[in-house]
């Protein structure tokens, strides 16, 4: 290994390991924080690995690029995420519709009428429960209320209320900037939108404050 790829490799550790500082006391015991192996992955995810524990995983050379500050709030959106249980659950549902559509197939082969309404039956119910998971209302509205209780996070951890707010705008700003697919864009647009209210209400909540966002 050479010296570069050394310090390289000893700056992600050191990274991985102030942000498992930043984990609420009640969630270091099972809460992980790691370096995504994935190819082309997304800045930051979470995932369940077992049965009480959870992976924040993270993009570590996208971390990179961005201030201190943005990742500390993307990274408490995370554990908002975390704490108000919107982490996506193990995947049932893909392998029950690929069950139910090969059994579906394999009764049109042999004729088995009440067969092939149970196999129907499985399809519909794993597509309607994939549907949910991905409606884009129930994401946006989940991706706010984790905006909101990272910005109580923040507080927790010492920042202001004003700066708490103006460091995931900014982040918001530079994910939007930094990222090729619309979707995904208009995603983060909606959020950085949604956060201005908040950070409206939170302004009219406390008259005489600086400015929450520019």
């Amino acid at each position: 290994m050479t010296s570069y790829a050394a310090a390289s490799a000893r700056a992600e550790m050191g990274e991985l390991r102030r942000l498992k500082t930043l984990l609420p006391p009640e969630l270091q015991s099972w809460v992980l924080v790691e370096g995504t192996t994935e190819v082309n992955p997304v800045l930051i995810r979470s995932e369940e690995v077992g049965k009480d524990e959870v992976e924040i995983q993270i993009d570590l050379v996208k971390w990179d690029q961005l201030a201190l500050d943005q990742r500390n709030l993307l990274f408490w959106h995370e554990v908002a995420r975390i704490q108000n249980d919107t982490v996506p659950k193990e995947g049932w549902e893909m392998a029950a519709l690929a069950i139910g559509l090969g059994g579906a197939v394999g009764e049109l082969w042999v004729q088995d009428g009440l067969l092939l309404l149970l196999a129907v039956g499985l399809c519909g119910f794993s597509g309607f429960r994939m549907y949910q998971k991905n409606n884009g209302d129930k994401v946006t509205r989940e991706a706010t209320e984790a905006d909101d209780k990272a910005i109580a996070l923040a507080t927790r951890f010492g920042y202001t209320l004003p700066n708490a707010y103006k460091s995931l705008a900014s982040a918001l700003k530079t994910l939007i900037e930094m990222t090729p697919s619309k979707g995904q864009r208009q995603r983060y647009e909606t959020r950085l939108q949604a956060l201005k209210r908040s950070a409206a209400k939170a302004k009219a909540k406390t008259q005489g404050s600086r400015e929450v966002i520019e």
